[in-house]
């Protein structure tokens, strides 16, 4: 195998991904674009996809790191509108998007047709989870984006399982879809998926908690969302499901880990998120054109093709809107059966509602789940080009105007960092206050034991560092409802710039004392891991965030 192709690849998708978010643009639009103009150079080789293999090695590692950092308390407080999205609007979609493409696209079977439903329908928050964090979407908006994309996976794969069943039935004759097998299929899925990766979860917490090599833990943490996915997948259970409850459940307990495995992993995960994103994107653009010259030798006219893809791509974007706007007005109709909670849950406004129906932009599943159609499905290459021109149509469309249409509504937070800094500091003042209780016990401990003037030096120096972080902390936000803010402010970012900078200066003399002899390499690498740690405390500090 020639991994030299596969090699360029990587770092030519990984150098458009950095130019993208260096520039604020859309990675996966630009790197389709880029990789599709890449197709026409003369010798570019045409590479060939494996959908199984994109689902088994490139989805387990995006879904489990999401899920790592989703807030299980904030999940379950909006279960509810996110399991309508995750689940009912996957299966409206798959459905509307079938019918029509049925419809307009003559000779392709409803089967087939539910086939490119069940792969279309569901959207990837990525994009949409990472514009609203720079724009400052408010939470809520922001969960409900992030746990729709966790579990709207495993019902279009599900689906899409069901839909091929029934493309290749008996005697590989085309049927219609049987509602009470594929109930049991989904069922089934549920429980296992979701049974194996809590199962899987709680080992894998239970070994990390009793390890102390942060080493050992991160690589049980990279082999988690493999094993949790071809575990259940054997099992006929969801493979997503069970990564996104593993990764959900590890997420949750992560506190009770070691700090080194939690430092470890998290730049870890991101740099795989980039790097797997970016290459899938990249293929897809080099795919696209020989994808296209495939349907365009079928029987079908160029222009019935445009016109089809056309159709089946607004078909896509319109059935979201309307589907939320649908269900939120359903929550409004009284219903005399169902008793009234004292308190009302979460409701998003309409500003909100209309935000979250312009979030269905699709990625990577798409992509993997097109890709994975087998070779001898009826219209493979017609379905392919129909899930690319809806997965570049949404990005295209819906990406590009997210942001203006957040700014245009104003569908932001502006008091959630300062409700964030409020908590940090009552968090440390109550950290500290229990922190300074042990010191005082440790202190009477020392007091028998070394005297109580070295006892009490000991205690001091600890509790020194402890009162200076919680005050300048404290004074930091309360600085906000002085009229000395703006002062304030700059007085932090001042001291946070020279921080950084005396930080710089200290590396630069242990590289300078290195390359003149004076210090060895393993000395210095201790020591600017020292200097690592403090800068990065200093830069996620509530200081290093204003």
């Amino acid at each position: 195998m020639d991994v030299a192709p596969l090699l360029a690849l990587a770092a030519g998708a990984v150098a458009v991904a950095a130019a993208a978010r260096r520039l604020g643009w859309q990675a996966p639009l630009l790197l389709v674009l880029v990789g599709f103009a890449v197709s026409f150079v003369p010798g570019v080789p045409e590479f060939a996809i494996d959908g199984d293999l994109l689902l088994a090695v490139v989805l387990p590692p995006l879904l489990y790191s999401a899920a790592l950092e989703v807030s299980y308390a904030d999940l379950r407080a909006l279960l509810r509108p996110i399991v309508q999205l995750g689940v009912g609007l996957v299966v409206v979609t798959a459905v509307v998007v079938a019918l029509v493409a049925h419809a307009v696209v003559p000779g392709l079977s409803l089967p087939a047709a539910l086939v490119l439903g069940a792969v279309v329908a569901p959207p990837d928050a990525v994009s949409a989870a990472a514009i609203g964090r720079q724009l400052g979407l408010p939470r809520p908006v922001m969960t409900v984006l992030s746990g729709e994309s966790l579990i709207n996976d495993a019902a279009s794969l599900t689906f899409y399982k069901v839909a091929l069943a029934a493309v290749f039935g008996a005697g590989g004759t085309l049927l219609g879809l049987d509602a009470t097998d594929a109930a049991s299929t989904f069922g089934l899925a549920v429980a296992v998926g979701t049974a194996l990766g809590l199962a899987i979860g709680y080992v894998v917490h239970l070994v990390r908690v009793r390890l102390d090599d942060p080493v050992v833990t991160s690589v049980i943490g990279v082999v988690v969302p493999f094993a949790a996915y071809l575990l259940a997948e054997e099992l006929s259970g969801s493979g997503v499901l069970a990564v996104v409850a593993a990764g959900l459940y590890l997420g949750h307990r992560s506190p009770e880990a070691g700090y080194a495995s939690r430092l470890q992993e998290r730049p870890l995960w991101s740099s795989l998120d980039l790097l797997l994103q970016a290459v899938v994107f990249a293929l897809i653009g080099l795919q696209l054109r020989y994808v296209a010259e495939a349907a365009e030798a079928s029987a079908r006219s160029n222009w019935s093709l445009a016109w089809a893809a056309l159709l089946v791509l607004g078909t896509a974007i319109a059935v979201r809107p309307l589907f939320v706007y649908a269900v939120e007005g359903l929550r409004g109709v009284p219903r005399p059966w169902r008793r009234r909670r004292r308190s009302r849950s979460h409701r998003p406004s309409w500003r909100q509602q209309t935000v979250i129906s312009w979030t269905g932009m699709r990625g990577v599943v798409t992509l993997a789940a097109a890709a994975a159609v087998p070779a001898d499905f009826p219209d493979r290459d017609l379905l392919q080009l129909l899930a690319y021109a809806v997965t570049i149509g949404t990005l295209l469309l819906q990406g590009l105007s997210l942001p203006w249409l957040i700014r245009t509504l104003g569908v932001t937070d502006p008091g959630q960092a300062r409700r964030d800094a409020e908590a940090e500091v009552h968090l440390a003042e109550r950290a500290t206050a229990a922190a300074l209780e042990r010191v005082a016990e440790v202190e009477q401990e020392l007091v028998e034991r070394v005297g109580a003037e070295r006892a009490h030096a000991v205690a001091d120096r600890i509790r020194g560092p402890l009162l200076a972080r919680a005050r300048s902390m404290s004074a930091a936000v309360r600085a906000e409802e002085s009229e000395d803010a703006d002062r304030s402010r700059r007085r932090a970012r001042t001291f946070h710039r020279v921080r950084q900078e005396i930080i710089q200066v200290q590396r630069r003399v242990l590289m300078e004392e290195r390359d003149k002899g004076h210090l060895d390499e393993e000395v210095m690498r201790a020591v600017l891991q020292e200097l690592d740690y403090e800068e990065a405390a200093t830069e996620n500090s509530w200081v290093g965030r204003l």
